[in-house]
């Protein structure tokens, strides 16, 4: 069991680490809260072809003065087997009590460049769940179908980059993430929870469904022609609930993303990512609160998506395709996501600046 809890926080950590090695400035006195006009200039002169980009995490470099995208993007999950109480390997995984299939038809993004140096993004969706019990089916006995259809949480983001990458150095691009989660499809429409209380693990940053929370995050992003390497980590706070006049505390939740893009082709777009995803609900929560809903002992997914990425001709548009496949679990359901996004572009000048 050590050598696996050892294996989890070197594989969670490499973003932190990347983060910590790159982003340090060569002297303390240099920082500047944001780039100089010249910095901004160097690295839009410098490699980085129109594309798609990472699929599982906000972008990392953020969208010009007056640019803005508006993302679609239709994530699905198929879960019929889960993990135990102890972290292991897919390889380990049981049949789980609930076969889960759920789609977000569309998770809709939309950011907007308020200066060179500040993002503001909203995100929301409409999601589908079907789930039922899988001792009776697994028996051949069927059993009844839970269904629910509705609005989605809705996210507010602030992005703020401090730091731009120089193409001349190892100095990479280093953002910091703000959002707030509101639980708008139970609000409005009721939404019930799917089994298991998370969004879906590629959600960018996954939040515990439903709840009134707060992310904050750090990400960097660094390219080498014809690499482009990203990351970033997340922690989302949800504020106390309320169940049958009880005050509910759910446990905290820590987001990892790591991923490697290849262009094969600059004028298309087209190229590959390999991206790595972990979501860790944490046995504790920062207001100090022992937890009495969810994994109170804690839980843990790690994940691998295969992905490809093209422009639409020499349109605004530009699309990626993956398969996220769960690889090693605890407390947590074994999926697979199909996952497929749209970016369009619009800037006032006509002209699309690749972020």
């Amino acid at each position: 069991m050590a050598w696996r809890i050892l294996l989890y926080v070197v594989f969670s950590s490499v973003a932190l680490l990347l983060l910590a090695y790159l982003g340090v400035p060569e002297s303390i006195g240099a920082f500047e809260w944001v780039p100089s006009e010249e910095d901004i200039r160097k690295y839009r002169r410098s490699w980085n072809p129109f594309s798609h980009g990472p699929v599982l995490i906000s972008a990392v470099d953020i969208q010009p003065k007056g640019q803005l995208h508006i993302r679609p993007f239709i994530y699905s999950q198929i879960a019929e087997k889960s993990y135990g109480n102890r972290l292991t390997l897919f390889t380990e995984r049981k049949d789980g009590p609930v076969h889960l299939y759920s789609v977000q038809h569309p998770f809709l993004q939309s950011a907007y460049g308020l200066t060179d140096h500040i993002e503001l993004g909203i995100a929301t969706s409409v999601a589908t769940f079907w789930a039922r019990d899988s001792n009776a089916f697994n028996k051949g006995q069927g059993g009844p179908m839970t269904t629910n259809t509705g609005l989605g949480d809705t996210s507010l983001v602030i992005k703020y980059r401090p730091i731009v990458q120089d193409p001349d150095s190892r100095r990479p691009s280093i953002t910091f993430f703000t959002q707030l989660v509101l639980p708008t499809g139970v609000w409005f429409t009721g939404t019930e929870k799917p089994p298991g209380g998370f969004a879906p693990l590629g959600r960018f940053p996954a939040t515990q469904f439903g709840a009134l929370g707060i992310t904050e995050g750090i990400m960097f992003r660094k390219n080498v022609k014809p690499f482009r390497v990203s990351g970033g980590a997340f922690y989302t706070y949800a504020f106390p609930g309320s169940s049958e006049g009880i005050t509910t505390y759910t446990p905290d939740i820590v987001n990892t993303r790591l991923i490697f893009e290849h262009i094969l082709d600059d004028k298309t777009g087209f190229g590959y990512n390999i991206e790595f995803v972990g979501l860790h609900g944490t046995t504790w929560r920062a207001d100090g609160h022992a937890t009495n809903r969810g994994q109170r002992s804690g839980s843990h997914v790690l994940g691998i998506e295969p992905a490809i990425q093209w422009r639409f001709g020499q349109s605004n548009f530009v699309g990626a395709a993956g398969v996220l496949f769960t690889v090693a679990g605890q407390n947590a359901s074994d999926s697979i996501y199909p996952n497929f996004s749209i970016f369009w572009y619009w800037s006032k000048t006509g002209k699309v600046i690749m972020r």
